[in-house]
Parts: C-alpha cells; structure tokens; sequence
C-alpha cells in the first residue's frame, strides 16, 4: 500500500472505534455543565485543603475540555478568587481524569489504562500539591496574578468563559428535561467538540504517520526494549518529553500514545505522556502570556516532576499487582469499518450527535461558534444573553 494511504487508513481505523465513545463522553460532560454553574464551581474552591482539591477534581472531571480551554477556564477561576492550586487540581482533571478519555483509553489499549489514568491523576495533584506547598512563594504568586488581572488572550478564552448552564430554579432533573435544559446541553456538547477537534484530527493524523512511516525498531532502541529496568525508569521521564514537542494535546495524544505503546515505551511511561498534553510547546507560551514567564517555569518545572513521579507510581504498583498488558499484544485498530457492536453504536451516537446538532444551531448556536477565540468578558456576556433569548 502506498504510504500515505496506509498512513491514512490506520487514522480512519482509530477514529472509527473510538467515535461512539467520544460522542457519549461530551453528552455525559455536557449534561452536568448545564445544570453546573460556573459561580458555583468559584465558590467551592477558595483553599489548597486535600478536601477541597478533591473538589476541585471532581468537578474537573464533570467540566471535560480541550487542554486549551481548560486552562484558559483555570485562569478564569484564579480571577474570580479560586485558590490557585485548586485550579490547577481542576484543570488537570478536566483533561485528564475524564470519561471520555478513560473509554478511548479502553477501547485503544486496554482497561488496565484507564484505571492507571485515574489512579495517576489523583497522585499528580497530590504530589503538586506538595510541590507548591513547599516551593510556590508569596512573591510569584502575587505577581502571577497580577499578570492574570491583565487579561491577556490565550485560546478558547470565548469558550472558557461561556456560562450555557441554566438559570431556571428547580431539581436537577426538572432543569436538565426543560426546553431551556436541552438547549444549553446542545450548546455545551457542540461547543466542547468544536474546541476538541483541531486536536482531535491532528493527533489521529499525526499517530497514523508515525505508525506507518517510523519503523517499530527505532521506538525499541528509544525505549530501551530488552532493558526490563531501564526502560521503566526511562519511560515516564521521558515521555511528557515526547509529548511536549509532539503540539498534540487532550484526546488528541491517544492515538499517539498507542503508537508508544506498541513501539516499547514503559506502562508508566504511556500515563506520563498522557498526562503532558498540560505542557505542551503553546500551552507552555499561553502560561506564560497567563501568569508571566517566571511562573510558566515553575509550572514546568512542577507539572513535570508530578507527572514523572505518576508515572512511577503507577508502574510499580499495576506492575506489583501484575496489572500490566504484554505489549506483544498491542496493535493498531485496522479493520476499518465491519457490522460489529462498534458500527451499530457509532450509528446510535451519530444520531444523538444529529440531535444536539440540529438543536444547536435553530437556538443561535452560530454566533456562539464565533465567539469561541473571543475575550473572556465578551464571551461571557454574549452567551448570558443569548441564552435568555432562545429556550
């Protein structure tokens, strides 16, 4: 086959299996952003106690974004007086401690993945949490959020700071089923997937041209296959490495992390990776335009240490337990498009998708899309009004 095509048909392969699983993630994580308001995820992270980070966490997890938008919403919180550890504790987990994450990681390698996911992400915030308790000074603090009060763009700030929940009183259940409910959970579902994709498509791409053009022994060599030790100490060292030059972040970084995987890179070393799509080359650059440049290195500096020490963790303890998959059993989805389970749910989900779509854009969804790159102030405003005008 030519190499382009095989390039192109490991990408069509991976972005068929995981499509269904994507769809249902962005709907979960849509349907508690509309009921969710944003001044209440303010209010409940105020200090860097281990309750309250747990919190943060969780409500990271129920907030799914891309990386950019993620970051953009965790400065939006700082502002807004969150305490600033708690943002990062929900920024991290809103990447990556996420539903949909956790089913393309089962679908594409395995669930012994998405239990190392989320048993490394709990571990990152712990061991950031240590890390700015002991090295975060007064002094940096203060001037990154000087820096924060300027307001300096970054990406997604539009989308980050679009509060679609709804305002209606009432039950979770009465608010979430009302006309209002299904308008803001189309709105909150497009929108998450119109900030995902560019990545989304870049990783796929990226992931199929490396699977078929770099060749399994120099991934081996990289890794140090046949070096049992080595190769776990070197893998979560160097993976958020490779993933900080590969510009893919969130969902995105799958796919890739699967060409790791089968090319030898450590257990730890693949949740490492994963977990550096928060450090990638222009998020690093949008830190800096954030909180200043001497801040952008301490959360560098900090981010990687976590996750190397995540990494670590995992690995000895799924390799302790005897949790780790052989990665002779790795490969990459080629079977392309079959009547299997895979078809007939990536048929129900595509209609679900039609659904929220259509909903979307007869509500004045349009005019949200072009606001997604705007400044945190209009993107707010405009879709607080919006929203009153189309129930």
């Amino acid at each position: 086959m030519h190499p382009v095509l095989h390039a192109l048909s490991i990408t069509g392969s991976m972005t068929w299996e995981i499509t269904w699983a994507l769809i249902l993630g962005f709907a979960l994580s849509a349907v508690v952003q509309a009921v969710v308001r944003k001044s209440t995820v303010v209010s409940l992270l105020g200090d860097d106690r281990p309750r309250t980070l747990a919190v943060a966490a969780g409500l990271g997890i129920a907030s799914s974004s891309c990386s950019y938008a993620a970051v953009a919403l965790a400065r939006s919180l700082f502002r807004k007086g969150a305490d600033f550890t708690a943002a990062m504790a929900f920024e991290i987990a809103s990447t990556n401690l996420v539903v949909e994450l956790g089913v393309i990681l089962a679908l594409l390698m395995g669930w012994q993945f998405t239990a190392a996911e989320f048993v490394g992400g709990p571990v990152m915030i712990v061991v950031l949490a240590v890390l700015f308790r002991l090295f975060l000074r007064t002094g940096l603090l203060r001037q990154a959020r000087e820096q924060a009060e300027r307001g300096l763009a970054g990406s997604m700030e539009g989308h980050a700071a679009m509060d679609m929940s709804v305002r209606r009183e009432g039950s979770f259940t009465s608010r979430l089923f009302s006309r209002e409910g299904f308008t803001a959970t189309s709105h909150v579902f497009v929108m998450e997937w119109a900030a995902i994709l560019r990545d989304l498509v870049a990783g796929l791409l990226i992931a199929g041209a490396i699977a078929a053009w770099v060749p399994d022994s120099f991934w081996r060599t990289f890794f140090f296959e046949g070096h049992p030790l080595a190769a776990k100490l070197w893998g979560p060292l160097v993976g958020p490495l490779v993933a900080i030059a590969s510009f893919v972040c969130s969902i995105g970084n799958v796919p890739l992390a699967v060409v790791l995987w089968k090319g030898g890179i450590s257990f730890g070393g693949v949740v490492a990776f994963i977990f550096a799509d928060l450090l990638i080359l222009p998020i690093l650059n949008i830190y800096r335009k954030y909180y200043g440049a001497r801040m952008a290195a301490f959360l560098l500096g900090t981010f990687y240490l976590a996750m190397v020490v995540a990494g670590y963790a995992v690995e000895f303890a799924f390799g302790g337990l005897g949790l780790i998959p052989d990665q002779a059993d790795a490969k990459l989805p080629m079977e392309g498009v079959s009547w299997n389970y895979t078809t007939w749910l990536n048929i129900a989900f595509l209609a679900l998708a039609t659904v929220l779509l259509v909903r979307f854009l007869r509500t004045g969804g349009a005019a949200m899309l072009r606001m997604m790159g705007g400044s945190p102030e209009t993107g707010h405003d405009h879709t607080h009004g919006m929203r009153h005008g189309h129930h």
